[in-house]
């Protein structure tokens, strides 16, 4: 069975300027539970300092869970423009 850190590292990303996750931070400082820090299988989110995350789009695989474990509606998400986002090339 292949580890799945060894599948990803033949994926492929192609990082638009314009994120299609949009975190509204405001709702995100009120969230006690940060579920995404945890469900994130990329480590997208990270925890800042003074209650929230911080996001970085350009590692995430477009799976979607952050939108789903997010209570407080602080998420707006989309699928990448096209060409852009990640390609998925297992060996």
């Amino acid at each position: 069975m292949v580890d799945i850190s060894m599948r990803l590292k033949f994926s492929r990303y192609r990082v638009d300027r314009e994120p299609h996750i949009r975190v509204n931070y405001a709702n995100c400082r009120t969230c006690k539970q940060r579920a995404c820090l945890t469900a994130c299988p990329a480590q997208c989110y990270l925890p800042r300092q003074e209650d929230g995350v911080v996001f970085n789009y350009e590692a995430c695989l477009e799976c979607g869970t952050c939108y789903i474990v997010c209570d407080r509606g602080a998420l707006a998400w989309e699928y990448p423009k096209g060409g852009y986002g990640v390609s998925f090339r297992f060996a």
